[in-house]
């Protein structure tokens, strides 16, 4: 009769995540991972096969986690508040620290750099994220659209787009710049062009 996990998966799962989000993918040692996960090589292989599997699992439990930005937009009253709301916790969550020690930036933007490293599964589930993402600010101005806030003749599909840039520059400026002011003025800037 085998060993019973005597482990937290998703505690477990959230180490991980740390770990390739400080490191990406190739960075991340299979020795980094497992000190970080206080497993053993076989526990981790026989919890989640290899590398790859976990690093998927780890992108997986990293959307979870951002899931609250994007209830935030969908359930404000409007498309600019909800939009203005979704970048204000995206620029607090990537430029901070929090309790739990994330590192600064997006896990999803660090993946995206090292895409030809990943097999074509996990690069799918990158690019996926990102048409989601922008998919959903396209939604937003088009209900803006719809209840007069923004002008018919604003092109909302090139907005989206614009949009899903700035979240991505956000990542990117959290990681090399410290500076979370110029971030918010370069947001603002956006919001009022929409």
């Amino acid at each position: 009769m085998g060993r019973t996990k005597e482990f937290d998966r998703e505690q477990v799962l959230r180490k991980a995540m740390i770990v390739f989000w400080e490191k990406g993918y190739e960075g991340a040692s299979i020795p980094d991972l497992l000190k970080s996960m206080e497993l053993s090589r076989s526990s981790m292989y026989e919890t989640f096969q290899d590398k790859q599997t976990l690093y998927y699992e780890a992108i997986q439990q990293y959307k979870k986690m951002s899931q609250k930005k994007r209830d935030l937009m969908n359930l404000a009253p409007s498309a600019i508040t909800g939009i203005r709301q979704y970048f204000e916790l995206h620029i607090t969550n990537a430029f901070a620290t929090h309790g739990e020690a994330y590192p600064n930036g997006c896990l999803i933007t660090n993946a995206s750099v090292g895409l030809d490293a990943m097999d074509e599964p996990l690069q799918n589930t990158i690019r996926q994220s990102f048409t989601e993402l922008e998919q959903l600010f396209y939604e937003k101005l088009k209900k803006g659209q719809e209840t007069g806030e923004i002008s018919p003749e604003k092109d909302i599909k090139m907005l989206s787009f614009l949009l899903l840039n700035l979240n991505h520059s956000i990542n990117v400026m959290a990681r090399i710049q410290g500076d979370s002011d110029k971030v918010r003025d370069m947001m603002k800037a956006v919001i009022e062009s929409l």
